[in-house]
C-alpha cells in the first residue's frame, strides 16, 4: 500500500530532516557543537535511555567509581547528540567536505582479504559514528551494508535513498542469501552482531563478563561463505580533528568447529572495538534485555 508522505503524520519529520540538512552547511566543528548541545538536552530528557545506558555501565564496566561511570554516562549522550547530526553530514554532506575529516589505517588489511576472492565480512558494533564511519570508507573501499527498516516509513525510505546511494549496495538485515551473495561476488559487508535479537538463533556467552544472547550468525556466515572476518573500528578523534576508520587484520583460524567458542570470541573483538572509546559505543540499547531462564530483567 503507497504511503501517503504528506500526511500530517510526517510534517514533523520533514521539518527535522529539513533542518538537519540545513545544518549540514554549517562548519564540522559547528555541527559538532550543536550535536553535543543536543546530547546534553538528551540526557535530561530522555530518562528511561539515560536508565538503561547507566545499567550497562554498572554491568559492563564495574572496575569503574561511580563518578568515573557518571562522566561517561554524559559523554556518551553527548556522542549520541554528534552521532545525529553525523547522520545528516554522512548523508548529504559531499565528498570534497568529508573526505579531510578521514584518517584510514589498516586499508591494506582489506584488501588483502579481498585478494582471496571471498568477500570480506567487516565485524563492527553499533557506535554513534556508524554512519559517518560508513560513508568515509566508502569512500575508500565500496562495500555492502545491511540495514533494518525503521518504524517512520518517511525516515526509512530517505535512509533507505541515501544508502543506496552511498554504497554499492543495502541489503534489508534478514536477507541472508543476499549477503552471501555479496560475499560470493568478492564484495565486503558490514556486519554488527552486538545487538540483543532474541532467542531465536542466539546462544549466551559473556559481553563484558555478563551472559548476553548472542547471535551466532558471524560464525555461521564466515563457515557458509568462507570469507575472512576483518575488524571494523570507527570513532571520532581523541584530537577533534575528524574520525579514524581502522582496519584490522583478518581473524586467524576462525570460525573454526566449536561455533560457542567462535561466538565468544566475536563479542570478545567486540569488547576491544569498544574499549578504544567507549563514550561512542550505543550504551543506550537494551543489550541485556534476552535474560537466562530464570534470572529476571536487569532494566526494572
Amino acid at each position: 500500500m503507497p504511503v501517503d508522505y504528506l500526511s500530517p503524520r510526517y510534517w514533523p519529520t520533514w521539518l527535522a530532516l529539513a533542518l538537519a540538512r540545513m545544518l549540514t552547511h554549517l562548519p564540522w566543528r559547528w555541527q559538532l557543537a550543536i550535536g553535543r548541545t543536543l546530547g546534553r538536552i538528551m540526557y535530561r530528557l530522555a530518562r528511561r535511555r539515560r536508565h538503561i545506558a547507566r545499567i550497562n555501565l554498572q554491568l559492563c564496566l564495574p572496575a569503574q567509581t561511580e563518578a568515573e561511570r557518571r562522566q561517561l554516562l554524559r559523554k556518551h549522550f553527548e556522542a549520541l547528540g554528534m552521532g545525529a547530526l553525523e547522520t545528516a553530514m554522512s548523508w548529504w554532506m559531499p565528498d570534497h567536505r568529508l573526505e579531510p575529516l578521514c584518517r584510514i589505517e589498516g586499508l591494506e588489511n582489506l584488501q588483502h582479504a579481498l585478494a582471496q576472492g571471498r568477500g570480506v565480512i567487516l565485524l563492527t558494533a553499533h557506535f554513534t559514528t556508524l554512519e559517518i564511519g560508513g560513508r568515509l570508507l566508502a569512500m575508500h573501499a565500496p562495500f555492502h551494508v545491511l540495514f533494518r527498516e525503521h518504524k517512520n516509513r518517511l525516515f526509512h525510505a530517505v535512509m533507505r535513498n541515501a544508502r543506496e546511494i552511498n554504497y554499492e549496495k543495502a541489503i534489508p538485515r534478514g536477507d541472508m542469501r543476499a549477503m552471501l551473495r555479496s560475499l560470493r561476488d568478492n564484495h565486503p559487508v558490514w556486519y554488527a552482531p552486538d545487538q540483543n535479537y532474541g532467542r531465536e538463533h542466539s546462544i549466551f556467552v559473556p559481553f563484558f563478563g555478563v551472559p548476553a544472547a548472542t547471535i551466532t550468525a558471524t560464525a555461521r556466515i564466515a563457515q557458509l561463505s568462507n570469507a575472512p572476518v576483518v575488524p571494523l573500528f570507527q570513532a571520532l578523534r581523541s584530537d577533534g580533528r575528524g574520525y579514524l576508520i581502522r582496519l584490522d587484520p583478518a581473524l586467524r583460524h576462525f570460525p573454526g568447529s566449536d561455533i560457542e567458542a567462535a561466538t565468544r570470541r566475536v563479542n570478545g573483538i567486540i569488547e576491544d572495538l569498544i574499549r578504544r572509546a567507549p563514550a561512542q559505543y550505543l550504551w543506550t540499547h537494551r543489550r541485556f534485555k534476552t535474560r537466562p531462564p530464570g534470572e529476571s530483567s536487569v532494566y526494572d
